[in-house]
């Protein structure tokens, strides 16, 4: 596997972690052994921009850098967050204890929530809107005892789950989504939020067949931060919270007429090493799609920063997809009644 490489967060393709090469058995998580060849840049800040109607089928939040350029939370927002330093000085070596390397999520729906909030794959810039199934606005049904999503629920930027790819254990394939990462901080956050995260496990859930991973993480800003560093960690403090996480996820789709999901590993959750590992090779299978090296099942690759992709645009072009969208409209709508329990 080659060094790992931290570099400014809108950089090119290869800005990150350069050719990644997976071996569960070798995996390095520390950046205490990551060559600190550049200067780390102060972490960058994201802003949001409402279009359409909130509740409806036209409502998208699209994502701007804080100089007001339109950008893509799928392909231009970094994999790995950066230590934020000021006035560019370059960062010290970090200490064992203080190696930790943490990725940005995109947030998509605040906990206790239940509208189905996503990044748009398949649209120009990939914004966030509601899901829509058979014409309907896509709310999760309230599992007793849980009310909405029970987590902060989002996903890491430049990763794709690839429906080309089977994965060796479970013997599926990816879902096509950004890879998904549960967020257990005790804070709620917003739609379109950027934090970053500390990874701790992953879940292995398979939906209708195709590999969904579930990233286990806290935001590092959380106060509960320090004392949480592993799933272990997790399960001793919080008892309780992953068994309710893997019930979450078996039955949340059973109230639609769905079955039940399934889990590989015995609906074990993995530790974070293998986690680690896991995002890496959907930020290689993300890399390929946006190199054009691989068969692109619809997903919209339009970015204003990574240099060696095809889909690479202007920031006027940007500019022009977002102004192609129905202005914002604030006019209340009606949500459905969301307070039905579903005892399952």
């Amino acid at each position: 596997m080659r060094p790992l490489l931290l570099r400014p967060p809108l950089g090119c393709l290869d800005t990150v972690f350069g050719s990644f090469r997976a071996s569960r058995n070798k995996l390095v998580t520390q950046a205490a052994v990551v060559p600190l060849l550049y200067y780390f840049r102060k972490t960058m800040h994201y802003q949001t921009e409402e279009r359409g109607r909130p509740h409806s089928p036209d409502y998208r939040i699209y994502f701007k850098t804080s100089d007001g350029k339109y950008i893509s939370p799928f392909h231009d927002i970094s994999l790995i967050a950066e230590t934020e330093q000021e006035n560019y000085v370059p960062a010290k070596k970090p200490k064992k204890n203080d190696s930790e390397v943490l990725f940005n999520m995109v947030v998509e729906i605040p906990r206790w929530s239940n509208a189905k909030m996503e990044i748009a794959t398949k649209e120009p810039l990939n914004p966030i809107k509601q899901d829509v199934k058979k014409g309907k606005l896509r709310y999760v049904a309230n599992i007793f005892p849980h009310k909405g999503y029970i987590w902060n629920y989002g996903a890491i930027p430049q990763t794709w789950e690839d429906p080309n790819h089977m994965d060796a254990e479970t013997k599926c394939c990816g879902d096509n989504d950004p890879i998904d990462v549960c967020e257990i901080g005790t804070q709620v956050c917003s739609p379109g939020q950027v934090i970053q995260v500390k990874v701790l496990g992953i879940l292995a859930m398979i939906d209708e067949g195709e590999m969904d991973w579930k990233v286990i993480a806290i935001n590092v800003k959380d106060p509960d931060a320090k004392k949480l560093n592993s799933i272990e960690d997790v399960r001793k403090s919080r008892p309780g919270h992953l068994e309710a996480t893997v019930d979450w996820f078996r039955k949340y789709k059973v109230p639609d007429g769905k079955p039940e999901n399934q889990f590989g590993f015995n609906g074990q959750f993995k530790d974070k090493d293998f986690a680690v590992e896991i995002i890496m090779s959907t930020h290689e299978h993300w890399r390929a799609l946006l190199q054009k090296k691989t068969n692109s099942a619809g997903i919209a690759c339009k970015n204003i920063s990574c240099c060696e992709s095809p889909s690479k645009c202007s920031a006027e072009e940007a500019k022009e997809v977002v102004e192609s969208a129905p202005a914002f409209d604030s006019a209340h709508v009606a949500c459905p009644e969301l307070g039905k329990w579903h005892f399952v």
